[in-house]
């Protein structure tokens, strides 16, 4: 028997835990990961409802393939309604808590209600409690160190999530779930920290597992990207993306080429402070750099990374070329628990408001110059304890950009609230697209279409037309699902170039014994972002979200190969009208009448 068919529930409220079975027919229609806790939220989440209230309820589910032996098959998925965007909200880290929870014989943690005073949740096996914890107020290197001895696995807050600032992030052994708020969500309930240990075996199916494990070991190291994504980590084509796409957002996307981007090149600080790899779990390509400053002002900083999302957020979003501010701003982030992408963005935003004259040095309480160092820490610092302007940036960029008032909110880089990662969507009208219909807002993990829209090729597209609209509704539609399928399965992205869609199958059948066709397992991707859908149009959220701002639909990308591109309103009507239409769709974006009805069945 592979699937447990158990679920962990803790009420903070009543300080109870139990178990609840999990059906037959609902794992073996979901699998894992992303499908069953887009299930688990679609029967459990009330709509409508305060995310930082005690009826927001958290959902862990680790993917379908997590804790076998399939190479890089460690991502486990975190679920809470957004506190940043208001709608559905979901991250994926590649901790080992996942791992753990299958161990201890349950397919997924429910949390709900909140604590009346700050506690931790321990789970070993069948034995878990609700516990007073001593480590509020601590770090998450801190609370870490602390509660994984013994083994256990953890994830936990920082200052941030404690303050309820809207951009925390939750971590997970040296992993983020980054994105979404939902250290905010955590901090909400008065939850510091998780920490699982099990000791049972997780069975596999396959008789076959070892060899089936080792073949795609050696077809992932013999790929030609496992090279330099390994030696240089995820940030390799940071140099490319400005010379040769010119995608690269800069100064709060008001440029989209980073002329001083020399030391912020993994080419560059890689051999230089890099002093081991690290990876996920059950991870062997790893692409993780442990990056270390032995001397100078900030001797000591200690970070795994930069990754590249973060090489754009706090480097050439905010105009900073000097990696070792970079490092430390990273590890500021990492131990105060906020997300990198929207804490750098929000604060180029400030940055450009401030150049602007539409915030001062009186507001601010500091110089916030675009490629001040000494500012950007400061405001990361601002922003864990909402000190001054620090509140206001806490709330995120779109909520703050309100407050602030003053025409504000054209500067304001998101969607639905969310900040967008590292890739200009104006010389990319797939990822633009993507970003729109993403149903946690401006992501590139949700489509990986990027990935389409920089080369032209993957999988079975071919001639992808980066300029072009044409097409591209199916394409996306299509992309989401794949990705959906991965977060399913807890199989990391950055090794779907090996797998491909075509490899799933066999990977499905060996951990779990079930056989599904390529078609099949799609159609659980697609189901998903039915499911997401669904939940965002009961919080409210209608075709006018599935939008973007104005600086990429009213602003030209000025210099560099993509000059001057840009996506219109028109041509993203267009493409919305095609997608929508590719998922079967109304003109309005609502899922129709049969695919309600499947999903009300699961």
């Amino acid at each position: 028997m592979y699937f447990n068919y158990r679920m962990l529930i803790v009420d903070l409220d009543e300080k109870e835990i139990y178990t609840e079975e999990l059906s037959k027919k609902l794992l073996e229609n979901t699998l894992g990961g992303c499908a069953l806790g887009a299930a688990l939220q679609y029967k459990n989440l009330k709509p409508n409802i305060d995310p930082l209230s005690g009826d927001n309820v958290i959902i862990i589910a680790p993917g379908a393939l997590t804790g076998s032996l399939i190479p890089t098959a460690s991502k486990t998925a975190f679920f809470a309604k957004s506190p940043l965007t208001n709608g559905w909200g979901e991250a994926v880290a590649g901790g080992s808590i996942g791992v753990e929870l299958r161990s201890c014989g349950y397919e997924a943690l429910m949390i709900k209600g909140k604590g009346d005073q700050p506690v931790q949740i321990r789970i070993e096996n069948d034995e878990a409690g609700i516990e007073d914890t001593d480590l509020w107020g601590k770090d998450t290197y801190e609370c870490s160190e602390k509660l994984s001895r013994g083994g256990f696995s953890t994830a936990c807050i920082g200052i941030a999530g404690e303050n309820l600032v809207k951009i925390a992030s939750i971590e997970c052994d040296g992993r983020q779930t980054g994105r979404i708020g939902l250290g905010a969500v955590m901090g909400s309930k008065r939850l510091k920290a998780i920490a699982v240990k099990g000791s049972r075996d997780i069975e596999m199916a396959g008789k076959n597992i070892e060899g089936i494990a080792r073949k795609w070991y050696l077809n992932l190291i013999n790929h030609p990207s496992y090279k330099d994504d390994t030696k240089y980590g995820s940030g390799e084509f940071l140099d490319w993306m400005n010379s040769e796409r010119g995608t690269f957002p800069t100064k709060n996307w008001q440029k989209s080429v980073f002329e001083d981007r020399k030391e912020i090149d993994p080419y560059y600080w890689a051999p230089r402070y890099s002093v081991k790899n690290n990876a996920c779990f059950s991870c062997t390509k790893p692409c993780g750099k442990m990056f270390t400053i032995k001397e100078g002002k900030y001797a000591g900083t200690k970070v795994d990374g930069p990754e590249y999302e973060t090489l754009y957020s706090l480097g050439g979003e905010v105009c900073n070329s000097d990696i070792e501010v970079l490092a430390k701003a990273n590890e500021l982030c990492d131990r105060y628990g906020l997300d990198t992408i929207s804490t750098g963005v929000t604060i180029g935003f400030a940055m450009e408001l401030y150049e602007r004259g539409i915030l001062t040095k009186e507001d601010v309480g500091l110089k916030l110059n675009f490629g001040d160092g000494d500012a950007l820490l400061e405001m990361i610092r601002k922003i864990a304890y909402r000190e001054g302007i620090g509140d206001t940036l806490a709330e995120g960029s779109a909520q703050a950009a309100r407050i602030i008032g003053k025409n504000a909110e054209r500067y304001a880089i998101h969607v639905k609230g969310l900040e967008p990662p590292a890739y200009d969507a104006r010389g990319l009208k797939g990822m633009a697209l993507a970003f729109a219909t993403s149903p946690r807002g401006a992501c590139h993990l949700r489509s990986g279409f990027y990935g389409l829209d920089l080369t032209g090729k993957w999988w079975k597209f071919e001639n992808v037309d980066r300029f072009s609209t044409e097409g591209k509704g199916e394409a996306v539609a299509t992309m989401e699902d794949v990705m959906s399928l991965y977060d399913t399965l807890g199989v990391c992205k950055f090794s779907r170039h090996v797998y491909l869609v075509e490899g799933l199958p066999e990977l499905v059948k060996a951990v779990t014994g079930l056989k599904f066709s390529v078609e099949e397992l799609l159609h659980i991707g697609e189901r998903t972002n039915w499911i997401k859908k669904l939940i965002n149009l009961k919080e409210g959220l209608t075709r006018k979200d599935d939008s973007l701002p104005p600086r990429m639909t009213e602003d030209e990308i000025k210099e560099g190969p993509s000059k001057g591109s840009k996506i219109t309103v028109e041509e993203l009507q267009i493409m919305l009208d095609d997608y929508y239409a590719a998922r079967g769709w109304d003109s309005e974006g609502k899922p129709n009448e049969e695919q309600v009805k499947e999903v009300d069945a699961l």
